[in-house]
């Protein structure tokens, strides 16, 4: 057999994905991969049911179908303070994981290199690795997660920087950057050239007193920023996949071109079962906070009960927990395999997450029903006999 793909050779499958494999084969609770175990609004799911009768169930033109199209333009441009054009700023796309690899794919060239913050969503280095782009990754310093501008400034200076990977609210670190900090990166693009790619999908969960901005309404970063995003977590529906680029036109028709021989389109019925969420008023989003916020409150205090440290989140249903006086001499990736089997609670080892050698930390996720995350830190209170 004739040689494969050899840029994939070292690449192994998503340790995320792999936690929820080990957490069904043990009956563990699944506080890995990042979904909740409750329904989406029940808005949507009574819309969800006509659309299963009525239709559409072809496919919808390329870009997405108009009126998603116009309902994602209407309720993005109201967050962002706006005004955007369904047909020249929008593109439906099957989640953020396809909206990322399209906008990838039609920025860059190989041997450009890209700026990631580290820890990092783990798509992230791979889809770099699908499209030949060199990964620069500058560290966040826990436990605030901070950044170092100097160290952002030469990889910016670095003539094949093509463009950054910006996760804010950030996965896993929770963290949400101060207008600030981002108002440096964007100062830092503007003076080298370079396109910032927004992953937002936490954009809504996010705890006082912190604000999410969005960097495309800085001054001179809508020229240069190409937001990519997904209903996923606003909604709770996460199985349906549905996603957007946000973006001017320039940008916008460079990402059109590889989306349309991508996937053609999002799922049809979806798209048009989504948006009565997008049109949800604005009192939604503040139950959604507030959901969550109950959520984070759950989940901390259990730990404080139990005796982790941990970083508590700014933003987005993600944890970083040290577990260093309870692994007892294992790394990472041990403890959270025999804590899925022995403990039943399953959660990310965090060197999946960083670049640097960092094996101390693990990721767990908050996005369940009261009675899921109490069961979860009662079986998490016998940590010590691992």
């Amino acid at each position: 057999m004739k040689e494969m793909n050899r840029k994939i050779e070292g690449l192994t499958d998503s340790v995320i994905r792999r936690m929820t494999r080990i957490s069904m084969e043990c009956g563990a609770i699944n506080l890995s991969q990042g979904f909740p175990d409750f329904d989406p609004p029940e808005f949507i799911m009574k819309r969800l049911a006509e659309v299963a009768t009525a239709g559409p169930h072809q496919y919808s033109p390329t870009w997405g179908a108009y009126n998603y199209r116009a309902a994602v333009a209407k309720k993005v441009g109201m967050f962002m303070g706006m005004e955007l054009d369904p047909d020249k700023n929008v593109i439906g796309t099957i989640g953020s994981t396809e909206a990322m690899m399209a906008t990838l794919m039609a920025i860059s060239n190989p041997g450009d290199k890209c700026v990631i913050f580290s820890p990092y969503f783990e798509n992230y280095a791979a889809q770099s690795l699908f499209n030949s782009i060199e990964p620069i990754f500058i560290p966040l310093v826990p436990p605030k997660f901070t950044f170092d501008a100097d160290l952002l400034e030469e990889a910016f200076k670095d003539p094949k920087t093509k463009c950054m990977i910006l996760c804010n609210p950030s996965n896993p670190s929770g963290r949400v950057f101060t207008k600030d900090e981002l108002q440096v990166i964007a100062d830092l693009a503007i003076k080298y050239d370079v396109i910032i790619i927004t992953d937002e999908v936490y954009e809504h969960i996010v705890f006082e007193p912190h604000k999410h901005c969005y960097i495309a309404s800085l001054p001179g970063m809508w020229e240069r920023t190409i937001c990519c995003s997904s209903l996923s977590k606003t909604y709770s529906i996460t199985g349906w996949r549905l996603g957007y680029i946000v973006a001017n036109e320039t940008l916008m028709d460079q990402c059109k071109k590889i989306h349309d021989f991508l996937t053609v389109c999002a799922p049809s019925p979806l798209q048009e079962a989504v948006i009565p969420g997008l049109e949800a008023p604005m009192s939604y989003y503040k139950e959604l906070q507030a959901h969550y916020q109950h959520m984070h409150d759950i989940f901390t205090q259990g730990l404080d009960r139990i005796g982790f440290n941990y970083s508590d989140p700014e933003g987005s249903y993600f944890i970083m927990v040290d577990i260093s006086d309870f692994s007892h001499g294992m790394n990472d990736v041990e403890f959270c395999e025999k804590m899925a089997r022995e403990i039943g609670v399953a959660a990310v080892p965090g060197s999946s997450f960083f670049k640097e050698d960092v094996n101390h930390l693990a990721r767990f996720h908050f996005a369940k029903k009261d009675e899921t995350l109490y069961e979860a830190l009662n079986r998490m209170e016998k940590i010590r006999t691992l």
